[in-house]
């Protein structure tokens, strides 16, 4: 069970060049999962605990596609069922670990939270625009926050903050408030845009317009839940179609729970400009480093803080309107989460 977490979505646990022959050990929705690359290629995703002394199975060795614990030797299958005792012919029932269904897709690997045999690939959100392309320069990240990843969707899904918290280096220059916010449902996903006509050329696109030019500017934020968004930045001399402007090659912005109260994020920064410059990756790697290090992390983490364990609808959170994004992504979590328990109700029952 995933107690407080949805089961059935589809959450990142990883890029797909972290994952190799030597097994990965990552907690996710708090669970120690172990992850490794088969033979023919694809991934096996366990939990990393075996059942007879709890050693983790990431300390273990490889034997073709099975995991073989360091501690005792009892190997595993990518289906989680013991397929070798050392000791004696018989294999105890009990000799299982928990397996999760895992897919390769744009260079991301996913989990299905819930059955392994109830994952519908179909439902997993597209990011093919930082997937490895001629063309095309992708620079991925990960790091941790010390917060639920809800608060990481409130602030990716409003972007507002942008004019105060990113002062020191993505700072919005007075565009967003001569932008017009909406927020639209479309089916699984929630989308929070900013459209900002007749602007001075913000940061981000600044270097491909005349210096003090007026473009159209936007902002276009996709969210699946739990909280996987894809954001779209570009800019076009006002009144031009987007086609004919500048779109910056678009980002990934991840959040995975790896508790429920400290959360993964991977980040992708795609581009189709200049992808042979080690100069501007540099460049870009520093921006959007200390734009996270410096500006969004430490406001995430003490806004969490600062509720001293209280819940956040408890709390009374205010709305201002432009945060409407994060609080419909907010509310069709919780809409999920008490679905699923209903069914699960009905299931006992039954």
């Amino acid at each position: 069970m995933m107690a407080g977490f949805l089961q059935n979505a589809w959450y990142m646990a990883g890029w797909a060049h972290e994952v190799a022959d030597v097994p990965l050990t990552r907690r996710i929705f708090d669970r120690r999962v172990v992850l490794y690359r088969m033979e023919d290629g694809g991934i096996a995703a366990l939990e990393d605990r075996c059942p007879h002394r709890f050693a983790p199975l990431s300390l273990g060795t490889r034997a073709g596609d099975t995991l073989v614990c360091g501690y005792h030797g009892l190997a595993f299958d990518a289906a989680g069922a013991c397929v070798h005792n050392p000791f004696a012919a018989r294999i105890p029932a009990a000799a299982r670990v928990t397996a999760w269904r895992a897919e390769e897709r744009d260079g991301i690997v996913w989990l299905w939270g819930g059955q392994p045999d109830e994952a519908d690939p179909a439902r997993i959100p597209d990011f093919g625009i930082v997937a490895d392309a001629p063309g095309r320069k992708v620079l991925r990240g990960h790091t941790m926050i010390m917060a639920p990843y809800e608060f990481c969707t409130d602030n990716l899904m409003d972007l507002s903050h942008i004019e105060y918290v990113h002062k020191g280096t993505l700072a919005g220059d007075g565009v967003i408030f001569a932008g017009q916010h909406s927020v639209q449902e479309d089916g699984e996903m929630l989308h929070s845009n900013w459209w900002m006509p007749g602007v001075t050329a913000p940061i981000p696109v600044r270097q491909r317009f005349a210096p003090g030019a007026l473009t159209d500017h936007w902002l276009d934020m996709r969210w699946h839940a739990p909280a996987s968004m894809r954001l779209d930045i570009g800019a076009t001399y006002p009144g031009a179609p987007r086609d004919a402007g500048f779109d910056i090659g678009g980002q990934a912005h991840i959040v995975t729970p790896q508790t429920a109260t400290t959360s993964h994020y991977f980040t992708a920064n795609a581009r189709s400009h200049d992808v042979d410059s080690p100069q501007v990756d540099a460049m870009l790697t520093d921006l959007f480093a200390r734009a996270f290090e410096e500006e969004d992390r430490p406001m995430i983490e003490a806004a969490y803080a600062n509720l001293e364990g209280r819940d956040f609808w408890e709390a009374g959170p205010l709305s201002t309107g432009v945060d409407s994004g994060g609080t419909r992504a907010r509310r069709r979590i919780t809409a999920l989460l008490n679905a699923e328990a209903r069914s699960v109700t009905v299931d006992r029952l039954g």
